[in-house]
């Protein structure tokens, strides 16, 4: 599912635009100040901000600031009436990858997010599940709400490979060929220390065994939580 941030302070725009993104199965967590939404920010994983520039305590453009210096890889679309060119400028020079300028359609800003998530996911593999986990393919690294799991590179490949096919069940010599690859020989049971290991660094029990094959991504610890 696709996580939206909606930092926008006026109360209709907000219930109504909401509306219309959660009847296209996003989920959005709405915030109506600056400093709510970098509070969000700071204990959640987003795939999209949406962010009003002139809202009260932070602006949206801090808030773009903000998102660009801790999260880079998350789509940006920048909502405000204001049409002059110094502030639009000023947005793209923060790397918003998109302006839309007040009042809207509803049914357009839903074209412009389609439009930004498929060129920015198109050129970025790294994963995020419903919640807190998210695998970074650039960094090699895994991180959940933000916070670094400091995994080793086997570690990270095992979580990556797991995540990444979450309805498959892996056997060991299935990961082994992909943590070590095919020229590798080993007893696979090293598989099992990787797996002990990466369970320590990991929040929740997301690597699930199953008896007498291996191992599988466990979606629904988040569904519980």
């Amino acid at each position: 599912m696709i996580n939206i941030l909606f930092l926008e302070d006026e109360p209709t725009i907000s219930e109504v635009t909401t509306e219309y993104m959660r009847m296209k199965n996003y989920n959005v967590s709405c915030a109506s100040d600056g400093e709510q939404a970098m509070e969000l920010l700071k204990n959640n994983n987003f795939d999209l901000a949406i962010l009003d520039i002139m809202v009260p305590k932070v602006s949206g453009l801090e808030v773009l600031e903000y998102i660009k210096k801790t999260n880079p890889q998350m789509a940006t679309i920048m909502l405000t009436a204001l049409d002059d060119e110094q502030t639009q400028l000023k947005a793209f020079n923060l790397y918003a990858d998109d302006y839309v300028i007040k009042p809207f359609s509803p049914l357009l800003l839903l074209k412009r997010i389609e439009t930004v998530l498929r060129r920015t996911m198109k050129d970025n593999n790294n994963i995020t599940t419903d919640k807190g986990l998210f695998v970074n393919d650039e960094a090699f690294q895994g991180f959940y709400n933000n916070k670094s799991l400091n995994l080793t590179l086997s570690e990270f490949l095992l979580l990556q490979a797991l995540v990444k096919e979450p309805n498959r069940v892996f056997t060991r010599e299935n990961l082994i060929v992909k943590i070590f690859s095919d020229e590798y020989f080993s007893n696979d049971r090293i598989i099992d220390a990787h797996v002990k290991n990466l369970r320590k660094k990991l929040p929740k029990q997301y690597v699930k065994t199953v008896t007498g094959v291996g191992y599988q991504f466990d979606n629904s610890v988040e569904k519980c939580s």
